[in-house]
């Protein structure tokens, strides 16, 4: 009985190492090219280079045009930092509000709140690309980080208020019977209890403000503006000359903050997303 369970045990743990070194070939694949010179990137599929060359990574990191890739790398950093602080001031706020506070038609805002979850942003990049146009925001970084400000990611805010909820409410009454008003409960109480959602927002908002493509091509063409995401695509040339060495070496780079930040706090991640609404 014993030999069996732990014979099962070795299959499966040989299948899942399989199935993870299948899902991680691409980013293998991207790292091992990113040593290769350029005429072999296509040419050899293996993923141990025949010839290793570094002239990738530094031909990428001198950037184009007069800017060093490095300068691109500050200014993401720049974006998703100011994100993630606006994200977590500002969800917080909004979720202990709908969580904790007895206000006129509550119900009614947080099921528009909800509902916003399942607006796609291409439905609202239009009337917001007018208004950010309308107060000459273009070619700055406001439009990405003002909206993360005023608590526009009903998700982060839905994950808090499902947190909140799941607080004891005699805590909150305790801390009145000690003298704090709705200030003190939210500083006091409610953000150190917080804190595994709150780094749960921090996680996905720096992912997702880092690999962000789109927002950031749409109101952002000034080369010393750019990101490394506009960096990189900026390397890349339709007409086929591309220096495809220097691409991937870049976007091997571009993957590091992202991989620390998860490694770092994966345990608090972790955390927030197992006892969220089960507190």
């Amino acid at each position: 009985m014993v030999k069996s369970i732990v014979h099962s045990n070795i299959w499966r743990h040989v299948f899942i190492i399989v199935l993870g070194l299948f899902m991680l070939y691409p980013v293998l694949w991207l790292v091992s090219s990113s040593f290769k010179p350029n005429h072999l990137i296509f040419s050899e599929p293996g993923l141990w280079p025949k010839e290793w060359t570094f002239n990738n990574y530094i031909k990428g990191w001198a950037g184009f045009q007069g800017t060093a890739f490095g300068k691109f790398f500050l200014n993401s950093a720049f974006i998703s930092v100011l994100c993630v602080l606006g994200n977590i001031i500002t969800c917080s706020l909004a979720a202990f509000a709908f969580a904790r506070l007895k206000f006129s038609l509550s119900k009614l805002w947080f099921t528009l709140m909800i509902v916003t979850i399942m607006l796609p942003y291409h439905v609202t990049l239009i009337p917001q690309y007018i208004i950010f146009s309308e107060l000459n925001w273009l070619n700055t970084y406001f439009p990405l980080i003002v909206p993360k400000w005023l608590a526009t990611d009903s998700f982060f805010i839905l994950l808090m208020v499902q947190f909140i909820r799941g607080i004891p409410r005699e805590l909150d009454e305790s801390a009145i019977i000690d003298g704090c008003n709705v200030k003190g409960i939210y500083y006091r109480v409610m953000i150190p209890l917080l804190v595994p959602a709150l780094i749960t927002t921090a996680i996905f908002t720096f992912i997702w403000t880092w690999d962000d493509f789109f927002s950031q091509m749409i109101y952002i063409s000034k080369i010393d503006l750019f990101t490394v995401q506009l960096g990189v695509r900026a390397l890349f040339d339709p007409s086929g000359s591309s220096d495809w060495g220097a691409l991937l070496a870049m976007s091997a780079l571009s993957l590091i903050p992202i991989s620390l930040i998860f490694l770092f706090f994966q345990k608090y991640f972790l955390e927030g997303i197992a006892t969220t609404g089960f507190k």
